[in-house]
């Protein structure tokens, strides 16, 4: 879990780009990952999945909360994450959800803004130009419980998405969601990365026989996670 203190939006906030989280971890990091799964599986064998899966998580060191889809990790257990981003890769697929909170874009019409922050990702997966947007829709806020935001929105769309600098692109389809709060001068933004087509030759294509076959995220745990995201600390803004 990414932990910070007052005020956290750098001139450029940081970003990992879909490239890192979407594919398949480099063969070290990808055995942690599969160890992680069997403790957990062994785990949560006595335990009922639907309890567990039902459960709030802690974003933000507590400053907000949501129901996290099944066989969810951590990645900040394995790697450095970002300070303003929670980021949770499924334990056997390349899907992945990141949530950001971003400096409000002021400039940027409510419509237009879940557009603006897609093409800005495409910019961070080196994937201009190897992007499309499929749809962009209202969240109606009656649906949330994120009742600080003043509007949502969620987008869909495509890119081609490389891992590292390799040649070979991913079709990946993104699901975004969108929560303003200009009174708290932030855009919360919650990506679900859902690879469509992997490369033959990416390295994201190997390896995935040795994890046992889970069931992958759908858009309804997408949606489930963005009509249970809550705020609990307003002051984590400063």
């Amino acid at each position: 879990m990414a932990v910070f203190a007052g005020k956290f939006f750098p001139t450029q906030p940081g970003r990992i780009s879909s490239d890192v989280i979407i594919v398949r971890p480099e063969p070290a990091l990808r055995a942690e990952v599969e160890g992680k799964h069997a403790e957990d599986r062994n785990a949560s064998s006595a335990d009922s999945p639907m309890a567990q899966d039902s459960q709030p998580h802690p974003l933000f060191a507590g400053a907000f909360s949501a129901v996290l889809p099944p066989f969810s990790q951590d990645v900040s257990e394995l790697r450095e994450i970002p300070d303003n981003q929670e980021v949770f890769a499924h334990n056997a697929t390349d899907q992945s959800i990141i949530v950001e909170l971003l400096e409000y874009q002021e400039g940027v019409s409510d419509s237009d803004a879940a557009r603006y922050h897609f093409e800005d990702v495409a910019s961070s997966n080196d994937a201009e130009g190897q992007s499309e947007v499929l749809s962009v829709e209202p969240l109606p806020l009656a649906q949330l419980t994120l009742t600080a935001c003043t509007n949502a929105w969620v987008l869909t769309g495509h890119q081609l998405v490389a891992k590292f600098n390799e040649e070979a692109r991913n079709a990946v389809t993104i699901h975004m969601a969108l929560f303003r709060l200009p009174q708290h001068s932030t855009d919360m933004l919650v990506t679900f990365n859902d690879p469509a087509a992997i490369n033959p030759s990416s390295s994201s294509a190997v390896g995935g026989a040795s994890l046992a076959p889970l069931s992958p995220w759908t858009l309804a745990d997408f949606n489930r996670l963005l009509c249970t995201l809550q705020l609990h600390n307003p002051s984590i803004f400063g």
